[in-house]
Formats: structure tokens, sequence, C-alpha cells
């Protein structure tokens, strides 16, 4: 299985009195697509930061296939982090931005580049200050999946682009995974998006892994119910009701917890529909601060 094997023993962060991270544990296989997933200010960039080689933790360990990344000149050209924040020269034109991290990537696929940029429509002559929000994030997010780095971190890199371009660019990832596996951590707020192609999903809260599971076991810890409201409501009043959504008559509860098959057929003859967990809902619920740890 190609791709870099992710772990981490209890590292921790610390900037002055403040956790980034506090004690992460953590284990992603290779070979796969992992969902990192916290509200904003849980450590998902300080996490990827640390796998980048950007800094190491002021306590714990973190080790690429087994090994220190840090400073290790050969684990930094087989990792790529692409962040929201931008970290590519502003001034500098797009088709040399391509040029510098050419260099730097042994794998950089410039076929891959030139054919993301021609369908997102990228003027390669103009510089990166001239694009819009969204053409820079589809900059970042193509030197992302061109680096074809062993393991490839897109942190945010969605934020700026439209729905269509979010879609495209998920659609284009998974094609590129597909033919040329590897490690990629897809951090992001746009759960709904995203969830489909996340084979697991690490999620954080306030500097600490809250858990790190298979997305498809995660989407069986619960079910949506989904019917008439008052139906749906006496179904689910005496259960865990972590999300609920309304459309005119109509009920979208999601509960935590399996169902007993006597509750199961009970609300098959009340004529509702039952389906699995979304990860979003499952998120708000887990980094809420009095459902959290």
């Amino acid at each position: 299985m190609t791709g870099l094997s992710v772990t981490t023993r209890d590292a921790t962060v610390r900037y002055g009195a403040t956790h980034a991270l506090d004690g992460v544990t953590l284990d992603l296989a290779p070979g796969r697509i992992h969902g990192l997933l916290g509200r904003n200010g849980a450590g998902k960039t300080t996490l990827l930061s640390l796998l980048a080689s950007f800094q190491r933790p002021d306590s714990g360990a973190v080790a690429l296939a087994g090994r220190d990344p840090f400073e290790d000149a050969t684990l930094m050209q087989d990792t790529c982090l692409m962040r929201a924040t931008g970290d590519l020269a502003a001034d500098l034109k797009v088709r040399d931005i391509l040029r510098l991290h050419q260099t730097g990537r042994p794998r950089f696929d410039q076929g891959l580049a030139d054919h993301l940029l021609d369908r997102f429509d990228i003027p390669r002559r103009r510089s990166l200050a001239r694009l819009s929000r969204g053409q820079q994030s589809v900059v970042a997010a193509t030197l992302g999946l061109a680096s074809r780095a062993p393991l490839t971190m897109l942190d945010e890199v969605h934020l700026g682009m439209d729905a269509p371009t979010r879609q495209e660019f998920t659609e284009a990832l998974l094609a590129d995974f597909a033919e040329h596996p590897r490690t990629i951590i897809v951090s992001s707020h746009l759960i709904q998006e995203i969830e489909h192609v996340l084979e697991t999903v690490t999620i954080l809260h306030r500097g600490r892994v809250v858990l790190s599971e298979e997305a498809d076991d995660l989407r069986t810890q619960g079910t949506t119910v989904t019917g008439r409201a008052d139906r749906v409501e006496a179904m689910t009043r005496d259960l865990r009701v972590v999300g609920r959504r309304d459309l005119g008559p109509t009920r979208e509860a999601t509960v935590l917890g399996r169902p007993h098959p006597a509750w199961v057929t009970e609300a098959d003859r009340q004529g509702l529909q039952l389906g699995a967990v979304p990860l979003q809902d499952l998120f708000i619920h887990l980094t809420s601060d009095k459902d959290a740890a």
C-alpha cells in the first residue's frame, strides 16, 4: 500500500498558557483518505503543521512511516501541506509558483497541474494577488494534488471556492486518488460536502481528540428518522436527539444509539423512513461545550 502512515503519541503544543494540542494520540493508516474535523481553534492546523515538519511538539512524539519528520529531508519531500491561510508568494505569477513547487517535489505532475488549471480557468500569467479568493484556493488545491506527495494534507483549501467548483475539485481528488493512491488528510468545516469521500474521521475539540474512527462505523452509531413531524416527535421523545430539521409538515430527527428491533418495526408501521447519521450532526453534538469532553 502506498502513502505514509501517521502516528502521534501524546503530542502537545503550547502557546503561552494555551494548549493548541493537548496530548493528541492518533494512528492513521497509509493509502487512505482521512477527514480531520474541528471547530475554529480546535488545533487542526497545528496538528498538520507538526506532520509537515513546520514545528516540533513541546512534548510527545510524531512519526511518519515510523520516523520523526522534523528536518528529515526525505520525508519533507514526501509531505505536502497546503493551508487555507496561504503559504504562496502573492506577488509571483501562477506559472512561476508552479515551477517553484515543482523543484521541491520529485513526484510533481505538471500534466495534472495544467489539466486542473485549465479545468478551472486559472490564468497562469497573472500574479496570485490579482486572482479572486476562489481562484487562489484552486491554485493551492492544484498544488496539493499535483504534488502527488505520499502524505498530502489539504487544510481548508476549499475556502473561497463556490459550490460547483468545490464539487468539481472533490471529484478530481477522488479520480486522482484512485489512479495514484497515497495518504490524504482533508481538514474542512464543509462536512456535508466531503463526508462521502472520507474513509476515517478524526474530530478535534479544544486541542484533544474526541474520536478517530472509520467513517462507516460512525454512521451506524445512530439513526435519522424522517416523516410527519408529529409521528417523528412521538417516536423520538425518549431518545437522545442531536439534530432536527423541518420542511413544512416533514421532520428529520437524528438520534444517537442503535435502535431496538421492535422500535424499528414500529417506525416502519408509522410510515417513517430510517437512515444513517449525517457526520455533521454527530460533529456538532460532539464538539458542543455541554457535550464534549
